[in-house]
């Protein structure tokens, strides 16, 4: 068989949240000759401890090395991760140059940050460009006619390997080379995981996402992912639905997440909400969107939202003046804005995050002061309708002019004026008791740099690591001192190609991959930016930005047009059971924890154990109230690392039962 380790650059909270793993993982694993393992990077206090008693780095599924796996493919998705890439090689027991290694295993890398691959290139052997769920499987393909049947030459291998689409091999493609981005054209044809591990442990995205859609055509112009996940796709509301009861059934998640770029966009949000609502309100299950457009906010869907219970609520202005919106392409207004957290609050959302960046193009000391009035809006119009405490998270963070955006051409705003601006903000913020949380200035000037790169700043990546640089996306374990000191020895200066402008016939280091999106669409953009022009949602009116042009039928990723009273019909039907609240019973479970269980903490085992009552479907009795809790009462709870052999809950069920 062919194993393949998937490795994702950072701790297992982080990476367990990736849903790009889990479709990875589900579609190898369903191939008859293959097989996937999982590897994340181990904190920091571990990995020292690994190199110092040479312990390998090992996937989590077999406790094999990463050197005995015929592939391991990582998933970048930050540039800051770069640093922990080479220190998941060595602790594998694999060279992490390229060009020093041996097949196998084969070294491949994918995800949003391969859109500018020369920085990463001498440390992969083949880096896909697009998406992965067909790609995988001939890459595995290839992999395998070569160990069975192949001449067992590392060139051989690799040159197949460059003839699959978006397939980019850093030792056969020259610079004149041009990479096209591979996407499929339907969600609906490619499989999704619908048992997915559950993890023991908190993660950070603690709940069952599902992708409603992919890309987004709102064509806000400091968005790379807006540009590189184009076209928009949209996953069919019955396909939505059914993958939802049957992971629900093999996971027993609390909470459903609707994700996409721009889920509010999505055509049958709604009705997919208010059929979800119907199968699981009284089995109270909450639903969770991420950040939406302020122009999507509306009554009825809040409703529905917090019809279980209220989650969270992301909102991303991104700047503060209607001038400024219109320059980077947000579609609202400031009445619009007003109207959004005058709907939300009246609705009784008491908890609310708030986006902005600083040091965006054309941006003036007015802009900055606007941030705070927006900021102050909502807090006022809390305050109308709830009496009890508001927190409202502002969150502060520097643009960075990414590749194959509108403001591709541009550098990032000088250093030292982006931490003037943030602390302006800060203080003004911190006397109105907003909670901040704010970006590390020097590690968005990180960002840009690498993101921005050419394959020169490889040898900066590699020198801060062996200088100690790991998990750098992480605050506390972040030491800019050491990336100085790593340019001091190369001569590399991050400042110079963050801050770098282009002029818009310039070649740009990044041109080797084509999105699919054309350089004239983006300068089209770029010039309308700088005159305050906005572009209407694409899937209203094509803006020829090139896809359309690569075989793409309009009629692929223009919305169907559905009625109002559209009804869903799919298999999973509601139960029929009325519920009556005297008719219940008290039940008391033994059970015990032992082995590796023992290190879970008492929250933790909670989570499990409820879990499993979901997956069971015990029909268990829940308090009233605004955030419904199952009736379940746990004993004290045992200090991590000891084992409990006869432990109890107690839970309230339904009878019969």
């Amino acid at each position: 068989p062919v194993r393949v380790a998937l490795a994702f650059p950072d701790v297992y909270e982080i990476g367990m949240s990736h849903l790009g793993l889990k479709i990875l993982y589900k579609i190898i694993n369903d191939i008859p000759y293959a097989s996937a393992e999982r590897v994340f990077a181990p904190w920091k206090d571990l990995e020292f401890q690994m190199r110092e008693k040479n312990i390998p780095l090992c996937t989590l599924e077999s406790n094999r090395p990463l050197i005995d796996f015929d592939i391991v493919g990582f998933s970048l998705q930050y540039e800051l991760s770069y640093t922990t890439v080479l220190s998941m090689l060595k602790l594998g027991g694999i060279p992490y140059k390229s060009e020093e290694r041996k097949i196998p295993p084969l070294i491949i890398a994918g995800g949003p940050c391969t859109v500018n691959p020369l920085p990463i290139s001498p440390y992969f052997d083949a880096i896909l460009i697009g998406d992965g769920e067909i790609s995988i499987e001939k890459i595995i393909q290839t992999y395998y006619l070569w160990k069975n049947e192949g001449d067992s030459k590392r060139y051989s291998l690799l040159h197949e390997l460059s003839k699959i689409d978006g397939m980019y091999v850093p030792s056969i493609h020259g610079e004149s080379s041009k990479i096209k981005r591979f996407f499929i054209k339907s969600l609906d044809n490619v499989p999704y995981p619908d048992k997915p591990i559950v993890p023991y442990m908190s993660i950070i995205h603690d709940r069952l996402n599902i992708e409603v859609s992919r890309g987004c055509s709102m064509g806000c112009r400091f968005c790379q992912a807006g540009i590189i996940y184009r076209p928009v796709r949209e996953r069919s509301p019955e396909n939505v639905l059914s993958i939802v009861g049957k992971s629900l059934k093999n996971t027993g998640f609390e909470e459903v997440a609707f994700t996409s770029l721009s889920a509010g966009d999505y055509t049958y949000l709604l009705y997919v909400i208010k059929n979800f609502n119907r199968l699981y309100k009284e089995k109270k299950i909450a639903i969770s969107l991420p950040s939406l457009r302020v122009s999507s906010i509306n009554k009825e869907l809040l409703q529905e939202i917090k019809s279980v219970r209220k989650t969270g609520f992301t909102i991303a202005p991104e700047a503060g003046t209607d001038r400024l919106r219109r320059v980077i392409n947000k579609d609202f207004s400031h009445e619009d804005y007003e109207r959004a957290v005058d709907t939300l609050f009246k609705e009784g959302w008491q908890n609310l995050k708030l986006y902005f960046m600083i040091g965006l193009p054309t941006e003036t000391q007015e802009d900055i002061e606007a941030i705070y009035n927006t900021s102050l809006i909502a807090l006022k119009t809390a305050k109308r309708y709830i009496r009890g405490f508001v927190n409202i998270s502002i969150g502060i963070s520097p643009f960075i002019p990414k590749p194959h955006t509108p403001f591709q051409w541009l550098g990032q705003e000088d250093t030292e004026e982006l931490k003037r601006k943030k602390e302006y903000l800060k203080k003004k913020l911190n006397r109105k008791n907003f909670s901040i949380r704010e970006h590390n200035i020097n590690m968005s000037l990180l960002e840009a740099a690498l993101s921005r790169g050419d394959k020169n700043i490889s040898s900066l990546i590699e020198n801060a690591w062996k200088i100690g640089c790991y998990l750098d996306s992480w605050s506390d374990i972040f030491d800019f001192n050491k990336w100085q000191n790593a340019m001091d020895i190369t001569g590399i200066d991050i400042h110079r190609y963050a801050r770098k402008a282009y002029d818009i016939s310039e070649t740009l280091p990044w041109d080797i991959i084509e999105t699919g999106v054309n350089k004239e669409f983006l300068k089209k953009e770029f010039k309308k930016a700088l005159q305050g022009e906005t572009s209407i949602d694409c899937r209203k009116l094509c803006h020829n930005c090139g896809i359309y042009c690569n075989n793409i039928h309009k009629e692929e990723t223009k919305p169907k047009q559905i009625e109002n009273n559209y009804q869903i019909d799919f298999n999973i039907k509601a139960s029929n059971k009325s519920l009556t609240y005297n008719n219940t019973a008290i039940v008391r479970s033994e059970f015990y924890t032992s082995g590796i269980l023992k290190y879970l903490s008492h929250l933790e085992l909670i989570k499990l154990i409820l879990r499993a009552i979901r997956r069971a479907e015990i029909p268990v009795d829940y308090t009233r109230g605004f955030h419904p809790r199952p009736k379940v009462s746990f004993g004290p709870p045992l200090n991590v690392g000891i084992e409990g052999l006869n432990e109890y809950f107690d839970m309230v069920i339904f009878l019969p039962f």
